[in-house]
């Protein structure tokens, strides 16, 4: 009656075994996995549909303040050029010069940044870490020149 007792409970152990992987065989059925697939590719486009959208605003926002900067610095350069004619001969020709460097230096970012095409996020991360580099760089020449001309 042992015998018959564990083979009754090992059939009864096999019998749920059998059932539970039924049901859950029913529950991934070819439908279903096709089903859960499309809806994982629909909300991982919908995450890079939002990703293009996040990218494309912080470049349009990017750009916009870059133009801005951009702009001021044609006004610090009208206002140099305007003070060095107040200047000496000789410090008025050096000065002219180096406002002259600033002034293409600028025009040089300003076509850098419309050149700029879309290109990718990561492109994008790069060329805004090298940009703005490069505009500290201007900015940083235009405060040397203020003090230079103040002397």
């Amino acid at each position: 009656m042992n015998i018959m007792k564990m083979t009754n409970v090992t059939l009864a152990i096999y019998s749920l075994a059998i059932t539970s992987l039924a049901v859950l065989t029913n529950c991934n059925s070819p439908a279903d996995k096709v089903e859960h697939a499309t809806e994982e590719v629909t909300e991982a486009n919908k995450e890079l549909a939002k990703a293009d959208m996040d990218y494309m605003a912080d470049m349009e926002i990017y750009k916009k303040e870059i133009a801005e900067q951009i702009e001021k610095n044609n006004i610090k350069i009208s206002e140099l050029k305007a003070k060095n004619e107040k200047e000496k001969a000789k410090v008025k020709a050096e000065t002219a010069k180096r406002i002259a460097e600033l002034d293409q230096k600028n025009l040089n970012m300003k076509e850098k940044l419309n050149a700029y095409q879309e290109e990718g996020k990561e492109n994008w991360d790069r060329f805004k870490t090298e940009f703005n580099h490069d505009m500290e760089g201007l900015g940083k020449a235009f405060q040397d020149l203020g003090v230079d001309n103040k002397k």
